[in-house]
């Protein structure tokens, strides 16, 4: 029989969760984010829960012909732009909108043959200091932009640095404001964070990833259910042995989980091949059989080991639950198991291993 782990792509919940998004900003068009092929989704997987979306924004022009080959007409938008001058030419062939974040990107947009001038969202750098022109430069680059026969429609869009925070967008509201004040076009100025933790942001276009997949972006301030989020992966898999640790004994490489006293353990088979974070340290939490139990010593490639103590039924072929949808009603929330290993749910999403089967539920 194969390996018995296995991740399961909730589509219902991609559905729900896209759903609460548009319920945030009821006046705005959504953009369903399906970069790093739909956070480890999947974009094949993602697409149809995600198509009532008014389009899909993503990181490349693989993603992009990905999302035209599913049969999407609608808007694309690329969010870092192109990358070298000649990407414009599938621009135009595929009808993409695009980010313009520097001069470079103007001059081949000037230099570019076309005869679909395109969309482009002019992007300010507001505060993140990562993309975008300054307030300073902002006027000039929409100037140029303006004068190109090219270019057809001009957004304008910043990102949040720090829109986690109970004050985290007021200061780049205000620069971005001051800056775009008497420019025409529609705006996107709210990810996920935005989106749901500053509802009277105004933005026409709101851009919904990490929300999409069932995490909250202000965890550990809020968890998922605060925000009516489901999770849309599960990572479940079960143990393959059973041990009994006497008083002093160790598991584990590195011996750094020492027993107390006389305990049960089981080992499943989950390690850091399979995405698993090698960084997660005792007590981060999992499900056996739905019941809260915790890790113990170090995630080796392949195994991990789990404290019995709290489910003394548990043996081989028990179910083990490393995050999302246990059985019953339980649920392990991903950005649990992620700020135990001191990192977040992102990264544990995109960072599922090829070798773990995936389907669809």
């Amino acid at each position: 029989m194969p390996r018995p782990i296995q991740a399961l792509i909730h589509l219902d919940a991609l559905a729900h969760n896209l759903a609460r998004a548009r319920a945030a900003a009821p006046d705005a068009r959504v953009w369903a984010v399906v970069k790093a092929d739909a956070y480890g989704h999947g974009i094949e997987r993602a697409y149809e829960p995600l198509r009532a979306a008014d389009g899909f924004a993503l990181l490349d022009l693989a993603e992009a012909e990905r999302v035209r080959a599913l049969g999407w007409r609608g808007p694309v938008l690329l969010l870092e732009g192109v990358f070298e001058a000649r990407d414009l030419e599938l621009c135009s062939r595929l009808n993409l909108w695009h980010v313009v974040h520097c001069e470079q990107q103007i001059d081949w947009l000037g230099a570019h043959k076309t005869h679909q001038p395109h969309r482009v969202f002019l992007k300010m750098n507001s505060g993140m200091n990562r993309l975008g022109f300054t307030a300073a430069a902002l006027r000039t680059a929409w100037v140029r932009l303006n004068a190109l026969p090219q270019v057809d429609e001009i957004s304008l869009m910043t990102h949040f640095a720090e829109a986690d925070a109970p004050d985290g967008v007021a200061r780049q509201m205000a620069a971005f404001d001051a800056a775009t004040r008497d420019l025409p076009g529609e705006r996107s100025v709210s990810n996920s964070a935005a989106l749901l933790g500053h509802p009277g942001v105004r933005s026409d276009w709101v851009r919904a990833g990490i929300q999409c997949y069932g995490s909250a972006p202000d965890h550990p301030q809020h968890d998922a259910a605060h925000w009516g989020l489901r999770p849309a992966m599960t990572l479940r898999t079960r143990l393959i042995a059973t041990q009994v640790l006497g008083a002093g004994e160790t598991v584990g490489y590195g011996s750094t989980f020492r027993a107390e006293s006389p305990m049960r353990i089981g080992i499943a088979a989950c390690g850091y091949a399979d995405g698993y974070p090698r960084h997660a340290g005792t007590g981060t939490p999992v499900l056996v059989d739905g019941v809260r139990c915790r890790t113990l010593g170090r995630v080796s490639m392949d195994m991990l080991a789990i404290d019995l103590t709290p489910v003394a039924a548990a043996a081989p072929g028990s179910e083990v639950t490393l995050w999302g949808c246990g059985p019953g009603d339980s649920v392990l929330p991903i950005d649990e198991v992620a700020h135990a290993a001191g990192t977040l749910g992102y990264e544990l999403m995109c960072a599922l291993a090829r070798r773990v089967p995936v389907a669809v539920q």
